[in-house]
């Protein structure tokens, strides 16, 4: 459970010190934000972690209703809060941790969206599959931040990045060592 809380950290992480709407808008023609991310992750984990193994998440998430707007679990509202998304995010962990506890690696359930003939699943699969989906939200998100303010790495103690002291010549450098590749 390690790496998934790393990664549930780190993606939350992001959403420091922005203001609603940094954390809010789409900064990619997907629409991609960061409490978008966030409010899609959790909704994924009470999937994996609730209806697959029979223990399903105590709360309705109505944009996760049949009649819900497409996407509707990629962006929050006006009248979604970012606490009220937050705060879902970290019931879920209570919720989806309680589950993996209480289960071994080995036991079963089923991923009823997922194809015929792949449905039936071990804890451990699902718990590789959560962990890897949310490292890639939280890559998502780290990108998503990096275009807000600037802000990049892994974790607040561990920034896993280089930051040049010449941001501007080293993207420069790389651009044109992309377009000599390129022939162009």
């Amino acid at each position: 459970m390690r790496y998934l809380q790393r990664g549930r950290d780190s993606l939350l992480w992001k959403l420091d010190g922005l203001g609603e709407y940094d954390v809010r808008r789409p900064m990619v023609p997907t629409g991609t934000n960061l409490l978008g991310l966030v409010k899609h992750v959790a909704s994924v984990e009470t999937g994996y972690f609730g209806d697959v193994f029979g223990t399903p998440f105590a709360e309705v998430l109505p944009w996760n209703a049949a009649d819900a707007e497409e996407d509707a679990d990629m962006w929050a509202t006006a009248d979604e809060s970012r606490e009220s998304i937050t705060s879902l995010y970290r019931r879920v962990w209570v919720h989806s941790d309680a589950t993996i506890e209480a289960l071994d690696l080995d036991a079963t359930g089923t991923v009823p969206w997922w194809p015929e003939g792949r449905r039936e699943v071990t804890l451990h699969l699902v718990l590789v599959h959560m962990i890897a989906e949310t490292e890639r939200h939280a890559g998502q998100a780290d990108i998503v931040r990096e275009l807000i303010d600037g802000a990049v790495g892994l974790r607040p103690d561990s920034s896993n990045i280089t930051v040049h002291d010449d941001l501007a010549a080293h993207r420069d450098r790389l651009e044109q060592a992309a377009r000599v590749a390129a022939g162009i």
